[in-house]
């Protein structure tokens, strides 16, 4: 009854990582965003397998039946068993995998997947640890829409040069606006604007209203929207907790929960702070950004039109949103480890995003709206390359001109476009 069919659709670069992990796990965990095509990414691991089970708990009848029987859902299927949104079935059905995958340790047994990090989810207190890989998936890539596949990391770590002589790009503001509106969430692509926005809309409220809901039986989960609508005027600032708790109708400590919900609904993600001191970084504010930028526009009410006028101060921060955004999705499948870290000196220096390599290398980036750019623009990522020495790869000021230009040592102005257009 529930045997997968197969369906064109865009390949995700999160797949390889997928089959990785069902030949050495015998749980592979997809995690993500709601809508961020997680049940279609399971549809093309079992199109490339050639069998396997999906069971849907958005599906009342199949979450009922999850609900009664654990032990007897989780017996029966085609492996591997496809349970999408296993946080509904809630602590009784993972309790079920457990012991499944603990009596047969064969790989491949089971692909969750779940609209909230499941390490996190209150009502699930198996971690699977030592049974389980995990694979995160967010919402598609301009690579992924493009239909191409992004080196910017290998590329920025490993051959700067050839950044620096990318051609030139086509892509004007206008054009970078009109992506970063859009967003990245399948669905959300297929929509004219205005629709566009109507989903955005329902989008949050099932999002605030019944997932959140459903996972911490929160009871005033009217305020949650209030309290997305501030971070999001806040997207690629410092979270600063107490700013927050000021300016929200909320009382403080429903703030810090519902803060933590958000974050673990993949609405906002944080970026610690950068520093080769470990206890230094550890005190210093996160930065924190909406997942994705086109949400992050519509809680804005922002339309390329509105971020294109020179006035707007809500371009900058979204446009840095769209960026980070780019970076965190593809460091989840990069093969070698790459951490988001933003950089703050008490003295005022601060370097927008450093990405850091598990062998201490750093490459910084300043993000830029405009098509042009001051020459001590790049002042900070200078300041950052003298401090770390040979450790620092190199520093680029991505912007919406179209130009690959070098500034000196180790330092480059690129288009945002070389996020995904450099192969």
């Amino acid at each position: 009854m529930d045997r997968i069919r197969s369906a064109q659709t865009i390949p995700r670069r999160a797949l390889p990582a997928l089959l990785d992990s069902l030949r050495r796990a015998r749980v592979s965990v997809i995690s993500g965003p709601r809508q961020a095509g997680k049940t279609t990414l399971a549809r093309q691991l079992v199109d490339r397998l050639g069998r396997g089970t999906l069971r849907d708990l958005d599906d009342p009848v199949l979450l009922q039946a999850a609900t009664d029987d654990p032990v007897g859902f989780v017996a029966t299927g085609e492996r591997p068993l496809v349970i999408d949104e296993v946080q509904r079935g809630g602590d009784a059905l993972v309790r079920a995998v457990k012991r499944v995958v603990d009596r047969d340790p064969a790989p491949g047994q089971f692909v969750l997947t779940g609209s909230s990090n499941f390490l996190t989810v209150p009502t699930i207190s198996e971690s699977l640890a030592g049974r389980a890989a995990f694979v995160e998936l967010w919402p598609f890539t301009q690579g992924e829409i493009a239909r191409c596949r992004e080196r910017f990391l290998d590329l920025a770590f490993g051959e700067p040069d050839r950044l620096r002589r990318m051609p030139r790009g086509d892509l004007d503001l206008r054009g970078y606006l009109g992506r970063l509106c859009a967003g990245g969430f399948p669905e959300a692509q297929r929509l004219a604007p205005g629709r566009r926005d109507r989903w955005f809309r329902d989008y949050v409220r099932t999002v605030t209203q019944r997932d959140i809901v459903e996972l911490s039986h929160i009871r005033k989960a009217s305020e949650l929207p209030t309290l997305l609508r501030l971070l999001a005027a806040r997207t690629a600032d410092e979270l600063v907790m107490e700013h927050i708790v000021d300016d929200a109708p909320i009382a403080r400590q429903a703030v810090y929960e519902y803060t933590a919900l958000l974050e673990t609904t993949y609405l906002i993600h944080r970026v610690p702070a950068w520093s080769r001191n470990l206890t230094a970084k550890a005190k210093r504010h996160p930065k924190a950004y909406l997942t994705d930028a086109g949400l992050a526009a519509h809680l804005l009410r922002k339309d390329p039109d509105a971020l294109a006028r020179p006035a707007d101060p809500a371009t900058g921060k979204l446009m840095e949103t769209f960026v980070a955004a780019e970076l965190l999705r593809q460091s989840s499948w990069a093969e070698s480890p790459i951490a988001l870290h933003h950089y703050r000196d008490r003295a005022g220096p601060e370097v927008d995003l450093v990405l850091e390599a598990g062998d201490g290398r750093v490459v910084a980036l300043e993000v830029k709206a405009g098509a042009s750019f001051r020459r001590d623009a790049v002042k900070w990522l200078a300041l950052l390359r003298d401090r770390c020495g040979r450790d620092f790869v190199h520093g680029y000021l991505l912007y919406a001109g179209p130009h690959a230009l070098p500034l000196g040592d180790r330092l480059t102005a690129l288009p945002i476009a070389a996020l995904w257009e450099v192969r």
